[in-house]
């Protein structure tokens, strides 16, 4: 906002992160995630479009203009959008946030199917995922974690102390649903992997016969630059432990991550539309990046 009430907004070249711009009655909105556009509309409604990637918005007096400031031939949406960050009744670049974790859990069930007498989401974030998990291969969705909805996203939580302990007050077991069952455990992703061995530890203190951990994020195994504050790569978990390996840390009967071309395919976008870096360590940036001075500078080498 300038001296003169203008609101400027802008979105990079490549489209990393949502951006979208609409009227609720009298005013001009501009927000990272269209869900929160109806919700200030209410049973109102509203019109929203997104911003174009390289896109400035300038708002004056009620008015919106839009003007192309720069471009890129590469476009790279931030893949962890649509598995974890945005909110599911959010719509990204024409794609919604709920039916992409939808499609996304069945492909994670074609690719990794496991025997089990229910499915188990860890709330909230992977919830959707595993609905459509449970969907595609036919076993119950019950809800055998509850959540306590004052304790916020533990990933991001500084410490590892006091994302221990937030795990701890977040999710309780429903003992009477899980006791003497199979469990398949569905999850969005694993970052450091210290949440997903207490949630098990928790589901077994319940009584459960056997746990098996489905992820619809394929392995995080690079740092992030662009916006998603990722541990270091030593943290990383996938990056330091083999599958066998890290199956036993959690402390799974098995542990299955879904692949990039099963994340392709639940989201609808092709590889080229997307950032994939933390899976592959493969950067959308130029070679005038200094990717190893950012590293240092940031504490992810």
């Amino acid at each position: 906002v300038n001296d003169k009430g203008e609101l400027y907004a802008y979105r990079d070249p490549m489209g990393f992160k949502p951006l979208c711009v609409g009227r609720v009655n009298d005013l001009v909105v501009v927000a990272s995630e269209t869900c929160a556009l109806d919700v200030l509309a209410g049973f109102n409604g509203c019109e929203y479009e997104p911003v174009k990637p390289g896109e400035l918005v300038r708002v004056s007096e009620g008015s919106i203009e839009k003007i192309q400031i720069a471009s890129s031939k590469r476009r790279a949406r931030c893949m962890f959008e649509y598995v974890y960050f945005s909110r599911p009744d959010s719509v990204f670049d024409g794609i919604s946030i709920y039916k992409a974790r939808e499609n996304i859990g069945r492909e994670l069930a074609k690719r990794c199917p496991a025997e089990g007498d229910m499915v188990v989401p860890v709330p909230d974030s992977g919830r959707t995922a595993a609905l459509g998990y449970s969907m595609q291969i036919g076993l119950p969705f019950v809800e055998g974690l509850m959540k306590n909805r004052y304790v916020g996203r533990t990933f991001i939580m500084p410490g590892q102390d006091l994302r221990d302990e937030m795990v701890s007050l977040k999710l309780n077991v429903v003992r009477d649903i899980v006791q003497g069952r199979r469990i398949v455990l569905v999850d969005d992703s694993i970052v450091r992997g210290t949440t997903m061995k207490r949630i098990v530890r928790l589901l077994r203190r319940g009584g459960a016969k056997e746990v098996h951990v489905r992820i619809s994020c394929p392995p995080i195994i690079s740092a992030c630059y662009m916006g998603i504050d990722f541990p270091t790569r030593r943290e990383l978990i996938a990056k330091i432990m083999s599958l066998e390996e890290l199956t036993r840390y959690v402390e799974a009967d098995t542990l299955e991550y879904n692949t990039i071309d099963g994340l392709l395919a639940g989201i609808g976008l092709p590889r080229s539309e997307l950032c994939l870096a933390c899976l592959t360590g493969e950067y959308p940036l130029t070679k005038s990046y200094k990717l190893e001075l950012l590293e240092e500078l940031l504490g992810r080498g």
